[in-house]
């Protein structure tokens, strides 16, 4: 097929240069880009009607723009008269490289950086233990409840655990290592069964064990239902590491990123109310909400100047970003709606299912899907993603999702 245009972004052109047939350049709004090739929009059809109505003419104007590209000299070399499976092809391999990149980057964010845990490593031991149900902003002067009573002292800080810690054993049994958590989960099990007990953790300081004894307290706690519970407590806050997962773990974990992005997409329309009441209305932002070019612009800023981020946290922050992206435009590209990818996907698979049915039927071939009819629906497409796009531009700015 031939490509007269290859350009990075819309609107005007800042810089193009021609090598053999195709002119590549760069355009001033860098929001996407596009390849521009011969014959995306075949001839009219000869039992097309001829009555004058405005949307005939419309349809009429962009077919004759498009096939004004055609030159005698092009042949079969234009789209519309490429078989379907070609066209199929060309049509998927933007989508199919956002789908391979993003693959390489969630390999490269499981086995080669790792996914965030929880260690066995102290990080923090507070000075008191609050109940589950206190404010974020308690502290150890703040009463627990109605009668004026204080948060009970930490159990780890009376025992003596201390940040940089490693607890090994409870009692003399090694704790079961866990890829996903380091080891924590089975470690709070052991504790929040032990309400009151006395037990002996064996620790590593400095590259020496110790023992120590602790006896955790009652306190309210979340369970894995998120419902207040009374069970065990230390006092301790964990290190965080970064576990880095067998190969065999990446189709588990792209599905289940595919399977939520796609609830995310989907959830895209019921959002736009929020979106607008937050860029126009002053309402806080939904943090779970669509996002914008600048609001990801924003957000990878603020992680790389954030001095509390350690590099192995901005790395694996960036690359989650850019593979979810990836992910994202590769779901997106493929809904079968015209202009995106997946609607001339869409027509090239119609257009081979209709000429098998009228081959089965003994019928001549209908020829190419004239997708000159859907560009009604094409304009009407673009128009609401360049409203969205700019609603989310204002919404980046004036409204922004930040990293608090």
């Amino acid at each position: 097929m031939r490509v007269p245009q290859f350009f990075v972004g819309f609107g005007p052109t800042v810089f193009s240069r021609r090598y053999g047939e195709t002119e590549f350049g760069i355009k001033a709004v860098p929001m996407g880009g596009f390849i521009r090739i011969v014959g995306m929009i075949p001839p009219a059809e000869q039992n097309e009607s001829k009555r004058a109505t405005r949307m005939r003419s419309f349809i009429a104007e962009v077919r004759g723009q498009a096939l004004n590209d055609v030159l005698p000299t092009d042949g079969d070399r234009v789209f519309y008269k490429k078989p379907w499976w070609q066209r199929v092809i060309v049509m998927a391999a933007g989508p199919a490289h956002n789908l391979v990149l993003a693959i390489v980057l969630f390999l490269v964010l499981l086995v080669g950086i790792g996914i965030p845990a929880v260690s066995t490593t102290v990080d923090r031991v507070p000075a008191c233990v609050l109940p589950a149900t206190a404010p974020v902003d308690a502290g150890c002067e703040t009463p627990v409840d109605a009668s004026g009573t204080l948060p009970p002292a930490s159990p780890a800080a009376a025992a003596g655990l201390q940040p940089g810690d490693r607890i090994l054993a409870v009692d003399g049994t090694p704790i079961a290592q866990d890829p996903n958590d380091g080891g924590w989960a089975s470690l709070v099990v052991r504790v929040q069964a032990s309400a009151n007990t006395p037990l002996t953790l064996t620790i590593d300081r400095d590259g020496e064990q110790r023992q120590l004894t602790v006896t955790p307290i009652e306190n309210q706690v979340y369970d894995a239902d998120g419902e207040i519970a009374t069970a065990g407590y230390l006092g301790v806050q964990a290190a965080q590491v970064y576990a880095r997962q067998p190969l065999s773990s990446l189709p588990g974990y792209f599905g289940t990123v595919i399977s939520q992005s796609v609830q995310r997409l989907v959830q895209i329309p019921e959002r736009v109310p929020q979106l607008f009441r937050a860029a126009f209305l002053g309402e806080e932002r939904d943090p779970n909400g669509p996002i914008g070019v600048v609001g990801v612009g924003r957000l990878s800023g603020e992680a790389f100047a954030d001095e509390d981020f350690t590099t192995v946290q901005k790395l694996s922050f960036f690359v989650g970003l850019l593979a979810s992206v990836n992910l994202v435009l590769f779901l997106f590209n493929l809904v079968p709606i015209y202009p995106l990818d997946g609607g001339h996907v869409a027509g090239a698979l119609y257009e081979k299912a209709r000429a098998t049915v009228a081959r089965m039927r003994g019928r001549p071939d209908p020829g190419p899907f004239d997708i000159a009819r859907l560009m009604p629906v094409a304009y009407v497409v673009a128009g609401l993603f360049l409203l969205l796009s700019g609603l989310l531009v204002v919404a980046d700015l004036v409204n922004p999702i930040t990293l608090n």
